[in-house]
């Protein structure tokens, strides 16, 4: 399986407990299977890390967008890691959940309204390495410039208002 992660650094040896224990999938290293969306998370001057994952005998846990989904990652972040296995490949939830947990742990919402907020947008991957067996199978192969273009930008930016737009609506309905 090919992987990116983008980064201001080349990554040639990635860390399990850098990232925050309450992530959508627990701590571990986040990557992306793919390369646009990677693309996306960049800023001036960013890299793109690329690897190679050998799967072969490694648990994974592969997740849909969905009220398991929501489930698990609500858990996760009250920091009850639900999913013990060498890596998690499912759907990202952070810029949604980061604005509606506020919402969600105030009541206002009930979990089936929060997971239909959790399902506007277009739906974007993640690959999480959350054990040393994962780590030891994942291999740097080089970094190379992020290339954020005025053309991606401004997808990201129709992206982002068009999500807002649908988000407001959506919140309207409730």
């Amino acid at each position: 399986m090919k992987l990116y992660h983008t980064s201001d650094v080349i990554i040639k040896d990635p860390s399990l407990t850098r990232g925050r224990k309450n992530a959508d999938f627990g701590q571990g290293f986040y990557l992306s299977s793919d390369l646009e969306f990677s693309r996306r998370w960049a800023v001036k001057d960013s890299l793109i890390n690329e690897y190679e994952l050998d799967e072969n005998g490694l648990e994974i846990i592969r997740l849909s967008r969905n009220a398991d989904w929501f489930e698990k990652i609500m858990k996760n972040r009250r920091l009850e890691d639900t999913l013990p296995a060498d890596i998690v490949i499912g759907p990202i939830a952070n810029d949604t959940l980061f604005d509606t947990l506020g919402i969600i742990g105030s009541g206002f919402l009930s979990s089936d309204e929060a997971l239909s907020l959790l399902m506007i947008g277009p739906e974007y991957t993640q690959v999480v390495i959350k054990t040393r067996k994962a780590l030891d199978q994942l291999v740097w192969q080089r970094a190379f410039d992020a290339g954020q273009d005025e053309e991606l930008l401004e997808t990201i930016r129709k992206e982002r208002e068009q999500y807002q737009i649908d988000f407001s609506e959506a919140m309207k309905k409730m």
